[in-house]
C-alpha cells in the first residue's frame, strides 16, 4: 500500500495530519480554475452592516472655486470630454473619480459666451446651481434658465447642452448616477451632430406646463422624503426654482421647532423622486440647530448652499461653509449643526434601494461623541 492509502480512515477520508498537502493542492486547483471557495470569504461578502469603500470626506469651496477659475482661463470647454468639470474623488475608491460608490459629484463651470456641446448618455444627471447668472441648460429642446439655488434635471437619454449667454462665470454642482450605471454595464454615450441642439419655442417650457398651480402637476416637492411612490419614468418638469424651494422651507420651519427641516423634490406626475435612480433634497438648519444622528443605507452627497456649520459623520467632525461639498457613505451616522442657520442640498441613491427593497434607516437617540476633526 502507498503511504496515502495507509493514512486514510475506513471511509476514505484522509487522517487529520495528512490533510494539508491535499488541501493546498485543492486551493491551487480552485484558483487555477478561476473559482473562489465561499467558505473562506463569507465574512467579506455577508457583513452585518454595509461596508462601503468610500469614506466620509469634504471638498472645500475655497479650493474648488480657484481651481475652477484657473480651468476657465486655461482649458477650452471642448477639451477633455466636452465639459470643464472637477469631479469629487473619494480617497477610499482607489483614484476613481466618484464621490461615493454609486454617485458622481462635481463642480462644473462655464465662462462667458461659452457652450458645453450637446450630447446624451444613459446615466441620469442633475444640476444644482451654486453661483452665477446667464446660463441655460437645454434638455431635449427645452432651454431651462439657471439661477442660484435652482435644480435642473437631465434625465438619462436626454440630449443636453449648457450655454452661457452672459459676461460672467457660472458654477453648478453636477450629480450623476454614473457609477451605478457603470456597475450595471449599461453606459451608452452619443454626441449630438450640432454644437447646440435646436431650442423649441420659448425657454422653460416644462416649467410652464408642469410647475404651474393646480391640476395633477401642482406639487413638486414633499416634506421630509419620498417614502412610497416609485416611478421608472423621470420627471417631465426639468427645472425646480429656488424661489419656490425657499418658500416651502420657510413654511416647514414656521410649523415646527425641529432643528432641521427637509423636503424632497418630486416628480409631479407621480410623487416619486425626480429621477428613477436619484433623489434630490433641500435641508434647512435653523439658527442653533443640532439634528440627532441618522443612519441610512445608500450614499448621499451634500452641497452647502448658504450658511456655515458642521456635521458629525461616524464620530468625525466636518466644518463647512457655503460652497463646500461633503459625502456621507452608506450607513454612516450623520448629524448636522449650525449656529447661524444653513441650507444644504442633497443628492442620494435611495430610489434604487427602495425599489429593490433594501433601504433601511435608523435614528440614534443621542449625539455622537466627536473623536476626530477633518483637516485638524
Amino acid at each position: 500500500m502507498s503511504t496515502a492509502e495507509e493514512t486514510r480512515t475506513s471511509d476514505g477520508t484522509p487522517e487529520p495530519g495528512d490533510v494539508e498537502p491535499e488541501l493546498s493542492a485543492l486551493y491551487r486547483d480552485i484558483d487555477a480554475a478561476e473559482l473562489r471557495p465561499l467558505w473562506t470569504i463569507t465574512e467579506q461578502l455577508l457583513t452585518p452592516t454595509p461596508r462601503p469603500k468610500a469614506v466620509p470626506w469634504l471638498w472645500r469651496g475655497s479650493v474648488l472655486r480657484p481651481l475652477a477659475e484657473r480651468a476657465i482661463r486655461l482649458v477650452p470647454v471642448e477639451r477633455g470630454g466636452e465639459r470643464r468639470v472637477l469631479s469629487l474623488t473619494n480617497p477610499g475608491l482607489g483614484g476613481r473619480p466618484y464621490a461615493a460608490g454609486t454617485l458622481w459629484g462635481a463642480l462644473q463651470c462655464l465662462g462667458p459666451r461659452e457652450t458645453a456641446p450637446a450630447h446624451r448618455h444613459t446615466p441620469g444627471a442633475i444640476r444644482f446651481v451654486t453661483e452665477g447668472e446667464g446660463v441655460w441648460t437645454t434638455v431635449d429642446g427645452d432651454a431651462c434658465d439657471m439661477h442660484p439655488g435652482d435644480l435642473v434635471l437631465t434625465p438619462g437619454g436626454a440630449w443636453h447642452d449648457h450655454a452661457n449667454g452672459g459676461d460672467g462665470h457660472m458654477y453648478w454642482f453636477d450629480g450623476l448616477d454614473l457609477p451605478m450605471i457603470e456597475a450595471l454595464d449599461a453606459v451608452f454615450f452619443e454626441q449630438h451632430p450640432e454644437l447646440r441642439q435646436p431650442v423649441e419655442g420659448e425657454h422653460n417650457r416644462s416649467e410652464r406646463e408642469f410647475a404651474a398651480g393646480g391640476g395633477a402637476f401642482a406639487d413638486t416637492m414633499v416634506a421630509g422624503a419620498v417614502r412610497g411612490p416609485l416611478d421608472p419614468e423621470p420627471s417631465r418638469l426639468l427645472v425646480y426654482r429656488w424661489t419656490e424651494t425657499a418658500r416651502r422651507l420657510a413654511e416647514l420651519a414656521a410649523g415646527t421647532e425641529a432643528p432641521l427641516v427637509s423636503l424632497e423634490f418630486t416628480n409631479p406626475r407621480s410623487g416619486a423622486s425626480v429621477l428613477p435612480t436619484l433623489s434630490c433634497g433641500m435641508h434647512r438648519l435653523r439658527p442653533g440647530g443640532a439634528s440627532l444622528p441618522v443612519r441610512r443605507s445608500g450614499n448621499r452627497v451634500y452641497v452647502v448652499f448658504r450658511g456655515e456649520g458642521h456635521s458629525v459623520i461616524d464620530g468625525r467632525r466636518f466644518d463647512w461653509t457655503a460652497g463646500d461639498m461633503f459625502v456621507v457613505p452608506s450607513w454612516a451616522a450623520e448629524e448636522h449643526h449650525s449656529a447661524e442657520g444653513a441650507d444644504l442640498f442633497s443628492l442620494g441613491d435611495d430610489p434604487v434601494l427602495r425599489a429593490l427593497g433594501v433601504y433601511r434607516e435608523e435614528s440614534l437617540p443621542t449625539a455622537q461623541t466627536v473623536t476626530d476633526v477633518f483637516g485638524g
